[in-house]
C-alpha cells in the first residue's frame, strides 16, 4: 500500500531536494526506523489479532484527538479503502470531535504525586455507536482514549474490557503500540513543519 513513500516525508510534504528532505536525510536510521515502525503497525503480514480497518480507524481517531486533521484524514482513507464504510469513518470521527479535550488526566498511587491528580473525562461510547462500530472496534476507541488523555489511568481493569470485547493480548499490545507510534508520529511531522518553513 504505501511501500515507494516514506509516510512522514508524505504527511510533512516533503520532496526530493527540499529543506524538509536535507533535515531528514541527516538522520538517516532515525528515518528509516520511523518508517520502519509505520510499516509493522500498518502493513504487517499478519493482521489476524487487529484488523488493517482496526488499525486505520483507531489511528484516525487518536490523530483527530490529537488536533492533527492532515494526518487523521490520511488514515481516514486508509480505512476507506479497506473497509469501504463511511458512516462508521464518520461515527469515528465524529466520537473524536466529541470527546476530544486537554489533559493529561489521572490519579497516582497514594504517595506525593496524589498532588498532580487530575480528574477529566473518560470516553465511554454510547449504545447506539457501539451499535454501529461494534464491540471490538468500540472498546479499541475507548482505550486509544484513555492512553491519550488518561495514561496513567491504564489499570488491568481497562484491559478487561478489551479481552471481553474479543481482544487477545497480542492485540491489546499493538493496540496500545499503535497509539504511542501516532504520539511520536503526530509531533515529528508538526516539527519538520517548523523547521522546514524556518
Amino acid at each position: 500500500m504505501t511501500a515507494t513513500i516514506d509516510v512522514i516525508d508524505h504527511l510533512v510534504g516533503i520532496v526530493p531536494g527540499s529543506a524538509g528532505d536535507t533535515l531528514r536525510t541527516r538522520r538517516p536510521i532515525t528515518k528509516e526506523h520511523a518508517q520502519k515502525s509505520w510499516d509493522a503497525l500498518f502493513e504487517p503480514s499478519d493482521a489476524s489479532q487487529a484488523s488493517h480497518a482496526e488499525r486505520f480507524a483507531v489511528a484516525a481517531f487518536v490523530a483527530a484527538l490529537h488536533g492533527a486533521p492532515q494526518i487523521a484524514a490520511f488514515y481516514g482513507e486508509k480505512f476507506a479503502t479497506t473497509e469501504n464504510d463511511p458512516v462508521r469513518l464518520s461515527a469515528v470521527k465524529a466520537l473524536a470531535e466529541l470527546h476530544a479535550t486537554q489533559g493529561p488526566y489521572g490519579h497516582y498511587a497514594e504517595g506525593p504525586l496524589t498532588e498532580e491528580n487530575t480528574d477529566g473525562p473518560i470516553l465511554t461510547i454510547g449504545q447506539a455507536d457501539r451499535n454501529l462500530l461494534g464491540e471490538r472496534l468500540s472498546a479499541a476507541l475507548e482505550h486509544a482514549h484513555l492512553l491519550t488523555f488518561h495514561p496513567r489511568d491504564a489499570s488491568p481493569a481497562s484491559l478487561q474490557k478489551l479481552i471481553s470485547a474479543g481482544w487477545s493480548t497480542t492485540g491489546i499490545v499493538t493496540l496500545s503500540q499503535l497509539v504511542s507510534f501516532l504520539a511520536f508520529q503526530i509531533r515529528v511531522v508538526a516539527g519538520l513543519k517548523v523547521l522546514a518553513a524556518a
